[in-house]
């Protein structure tokens, strides 16, 4: 039967408004309740995931990973859900409050955005932790996974819809959708009236078909060309170890670094010192013109290299003559996601973190940091790319928006 997405939101938007009101103790109750339904229904999640894994068995290593669920993992899904619960509620807070000239008292309330909708690909986990992060925060939530996903997801949002059903809170605050046809997910994407904010989270091919065609706000997120700058005023050493780290320690993430730029200062010293690092990963070097006469077994950068995340052990290389080249270079070809400096100088580090244009900018650290968990938000909705609303990684307090709430005692306006 074809899902009529005009009636899962209308469900969606009921159940919001029963959220909207949930106490904290109830939801956080919930959550821990849903924690243990993971780990009591983990058997039945790993069959429902073999049957996705047998379909993926042509699909790349990366992809499959990403996709197989077993017991550890599944814990770890559940240890996410009790960390939310965990956390603090941000429905409610006070951002700020004064008395105006009339005398009206005027306070900005944290209230849910209503109705979150998220698209995203073969990554299970998204399925528990967007559900999770959105009910805390008191919204309802329609998801939409990837088809290579399907009987995984349906297995685990069918978990944590059983648990609200079992204790009075209606289902449709979990919802999934279980055709994943195109032509369904760009009907999702204008789910105008209904949905007051879209996620996609995944490649960057999948949030750019977002961004373009949807007609309700979007909140753009993921797509990492990130960049490390290699001072010429750097620990070498220290260098080295972000920059393996940044490239090698998990190629396949948004905040793996795409991009190595050295200052022409330590070229011909840093760049045989990383490459000898980088060879241990196998990790495969595309150069400008200089990093090739430095490295003669590098690859000739093409333009298209400077703009492309690999999601692999593949490290475009430029020598850049000044710190100001450096950001130039970076702000024209980053995503805005994270972007890093090597560097002992403080007035060199500072300039970098005022001009270059992210949502992250980190001195001496590697861009791997960026992410939710790490933040100590307990987990992450996605990563902002964006400028509006919210912006880096997006915890619970990015699933707020703000109500003014204005206290008078019979003024009127003149």
């Amino acid at each position: 039967m074809a899902i009529d997405l005009i009636e899962m939101g209308q469900a969606a938007r009921k159940a919001a408004f029963e959220l909207a009101q949930m106490s904290t103790t109830k939801k956080n109750e919930l959550l821990m309740t849903m924690a243990q339904a993971l780990v009591a229904n983990t058997e039945a999640i790993i069959t429902a995931n073999q049957t996705d894994l047998k379909k993926a068995k042509e699909m790349p290593q990366n992809f499959v990973d990403r996709l197989t669920l077993d017991e550890a993992r599944i814990k770890d899904m559940a240890n996410g859900l009790k960390q939310i619960a965990n956390l603090p509620d941000p429905i409610g807070n006070i951002d700020t409050g004064w008395t105006n000239q009339d005398g009206l008292k005027i306070v900005k309330r944290r209230v849910p955005l209503g109705v979150v909708g998220m698209i995203y690909e073969a990554r299970p986990n998204v399925t528990v932790d967007a559900a999770a992060l959105c009910f805390k925060a008191g919204n309802a939530v329609i998801l939409r996974g990837g088809k290579e996903a399907l009987a995984t997801n349906t297995k685990l949002a069918q978990v944590l819809q059983d648990v609200l059903q079992a204790n009075g809170v209606d289902q449709n605050a979990i919802q999934l959708i279980t055709e994943t046809s195109h032509h369904v997910a760009e009907k999702f994407m204008q789910l105008n009236g209904y949905l007051d904010v879209l996620i996609p989270r995944g490649s960057a091919r999948l949030i750019q078909t977002v961004v373009q065609k949807a007609t309700v706000p979007v909140i753009e997120t993921g797509a990492g060309n990130c960049h490390i700058y290699v001072d010429e005023k750097a620990d070498l050493g220290m260098a080295e170890k972000i920059v393996v780290n940044a490239k090698c320690q998990r190629p396949s993430v948004c905040n793996a670094a795409e991009t190595l730029l050295v200052h022409q200062a330590v070229a011909e010293t840093f760049l045989p010192q990383v490459a000898q690092a980088l060879a241990k990963y196998h990790v495969e070097l595309r150069g400008d013109e200089r990093t090739c006469e430095i490295l003669g077994d590098a690859v000739p950068a093409s333009e298209r290299d400077w703009d492309t995340e690999y999601n692999d052990y593949i490290l475009t290389v430029g020598v850049v003559d000044t710190l100001a080249d450096a950001i130039t270079h970076i702000n024209a070809h980053n995503t805005k996601h994270s972007e890093a400096i090597v560097t002992d100088s403080y007035q060199n580090g500072q300039r970098f973190v005022d001009e270059v244009d992210a949502s992250t900018v980190y001195i001496n650290a590697s861009t791997r940091f960026t992410d939710g968990f790490v933040f100590g938000f307990g987990a992450e909705i996605g990563i902002s790319t964006q400028k509006l609303h919210a912006r880096g990684p997006m915890g619970l307090e990015a699933l707020t928006t703000t109500k003014y709430i204005v206290n008078g005692n019979g003024q009127i306006r003149q």
